[in-house]
């Protein structure tokens, strides 16, 4: 398992002209573009563990017989403020493997100039194999697992596999909500959903009105090795797309808290016509501090000639107002499939704040 470990460093501090490629407006670093370095970053860990440590050049697919693909992004959490800007390392490595997939976890750390480090964001990337033939599942090496630190990582590789095969039986796509989420959602119709309730109508944003979106021509400055739109620049560009729905949502500027997941369906081609829309599913309960809000943004390839749209991707995001302060406003959808997705982004809500409950929990029970 070690030797699939790999690392970059970003010198931020050091650099000044590398920090300018990355400044944000408000002089800090842009998150965006940091994702997109953790997923290039994912599938060169995944090519590593395929071709060896020791080979250095991909070659070309057909020499190969296979290729990689991201298949999903389960997580990227925000453990810790970027600011103040320092050197920034990211790493990661295979954690585990099965037929034809790879669980790649990704870390990023400040380096602090007295030599400290401090972990800003962790993350999983679920990779595939496919022979470049047949377009079928190609098998993957077996991992090799040497020391207690690396069957931990293991069991934690194969929990996350088996918690997103129970995640797809429990979706909304498959199986009815449940009663609590049923009542859940009866309760906001019958404060919120009706046409001539005045009372609500400053705070109540129907999710249909949120919708915010822009095209794109794919370029070919923006290809990876499979002569494809590379997946990080999608996800950069569905990352600052939702960041500005969230902000005008939220009436303020937000800060990231996590991308709650990730499925490519299928590959974006070079000289496509994208399309990305993004819509707010759900925000924090009134009075909750800070207010945060769940963003889906969808992307799709457009058929010029017959008008048709295929969605290639699906991104979910979380954000907090940046000045701690609550929201009055509210979600409310107004057909079946808004009440679905605005359960989705509910279910969404809670499990990060249950992830982050329990990561600052965890320093007070070591001591």
């Amino acid at each position: 398992m070690y030797n699939t470990y790999s690392q970059i460093v970003l010198p931020f501090a050091s650099s000044p002209e590398l920090f300018e490629q990355y400044t944000n407006a408000s002089g800090g670093l842009r998150t965006g573009m940091l994702m997109e370095h953790l997923d290039s970053l994912a599938g060169s860990i995944a090519y590593k563990h395929m071709l060896g440590p020791g080979v250095e050049t991909l070659g070309r697919v057909q020499e190969r017989g296979f290729y990689i693909v991201t298949a999903s992004v389960e997580r990227l959490d925000m453990l810790a403020s970027l600011y103040p800007v320092r050197d920034i390392r990211l790493s990661g490595q295979v954690i585990y493997t099965g037929t034809s997939s790879m669980e790649v976890a990704v870390k990023m750390e400040a380096l602090n100039p007295d030599g400290g480090e401090e972990t800003l964001m962790l993350g999983r990337f679920s990779m595939v194999c496919r022979d470049a033939r047949t377009r079928k599942a190609h098998p993957v090496n077996p991992l090799i697992i040497g020391t207690p630190e690396e069957r931990t990582l293991y069991e934690m590789g194969e929990s996350s596999k088996n918690r997103r095969k129970h995640a797809a039986l429990q979706a909304l796509s498959r199986v009815p909500p449940t009663s609590a989420e049923a009542a859940d959602l009866h309760a906001t119709y019958l404060k919120c959903g009706q046409e001539d309730d005045s009372l609500v109508r400053n705070d109540r944003v129907w999710m249909g009105d949120t919708l915010l979106e822009k095209t794109m021509l794919m370029f070919p400055q923006e290809r990876n090795v499979h002569q494809k739109v590379f997946g990080g620049y999608l996800m950069r560009l569905a990352y600052e797309l939702g960041f500005a729905n969230a902000c005008f949502f939220m009436r303020s500027h937000v800060t990231f808290h996590s991308l709650d997941g990730i499925s490519f369906t299928q590959p974006v081609p070079i000289g496509s016509i994208l399309r990305l829309q993004s819509q707010i599913l759900h925000t924090s309960p009134p009075g909750e501090f800070p207010a945060t809000v769940h963003v889906r943004v969808i992307a799709s390839v457009v058929d010029v000639q017959t008008g048709h749209e295929e969605t290639t991707n699906d991104f979910r995001f979380t954000w907090a107002r940046d000045d701690g302060k609550s929201t009055s406003r509210i979600i409310v959808p107004k057909t079946y499939q808004e009440a679905m997705l605005w359960l989705e982004g509910k279910r969404a809500l809670e499990m990060g704040a249950q992830i982050r409950g329990r990561r600052i929990r965890a320093p007070e029970g070591e001591q």
